[in-house]
């Protein structure tokens, strides 16, 4: 029986699916889905390729395990940073704030590579239904609160708003300031749900 680095083979096993889902998650922000292979991710992992088959089936499996560890920690950040806020205003700021600290710790990367992956018809069918799910309820409470704050044209402006997040978070990848960042979008944020005269 092989050597085991944990206090029991059930710890063993959830430490090495880790690892093999840090391996997978590094390998799509570095290269894109065609990078996330059995092979690749148990090398990348320290395993061998059929060490990964006792946890994956395929590099599709391996996907929908990014997609399942990626989005729902995230969602749960914000869940949590939401609980109890309210008037829709300060829904918004307080989910701003969170979606931009989280950008900070690097963990809108992987959903990032996913999405660019979507736009390029790179994911396995049965990843397409399960990111959508979990990228709709990740923009739920940013839509709510635009709709409580009645701003016109609710979808156009929350897909525009979704832009200037989008490149808040590309300033924070290349070394802007999480602060100054924050501030920034959340002025322009505030500029564009303002009621118009």
């Amino acid at each position: 029986m092989p050597k085991i680095a944990a206090p029991s083979v059930a710890e063993h096993r959830l430490r090495q699916r880790d690892a093999l889902l840090r391996a997978a998650t590094e390998l799509l922000v570095t290269g894109g889905v065609s990078a996330v292979t059995p092979a690749a991710v148990g090398a990348a992992a320290g395993l061998s390729r059929p060490g990964v088959y006792q946890y994956f089936s395929s590099g599709a499996d391996i996907l929908a395990a990014v997609i399942e560890d990626a989005f729902p920690r995230a969602n749960e950040s914000l869940r949590n940073a939401l609980d109890g806020v309210a008037g829709p205003e300060r829904r918004l700021e307080t989910y701003l704030r969170e979606t931009l600290r989280l950008a900070a710790e690097g963990a809108h990367r992987p959903a990032a590579a996913l999405a660019a992956a979507l736009a390029a018809a790179q994911l396995p069918d049965e990843c397409l239904a399960r990111l959508g799910e979990l990228h709709r309820e990740q923009a739920a409470p940013f839509l709510a609160a635009l709709e409580e704050l009645e701003v016109p044209e609710l979808q156009l402006t929350a897909r525009l708003l979704a832009g200037v997040i989008e490149a808040a978070m590309g300033a924070i990848d290349t070394g802007a300031p999480l602060d100054l960042v924050t501030e920034h979008t959340l002025a322009l944020v505030r500029f564009a749900v303002a009621p118009r005269a």
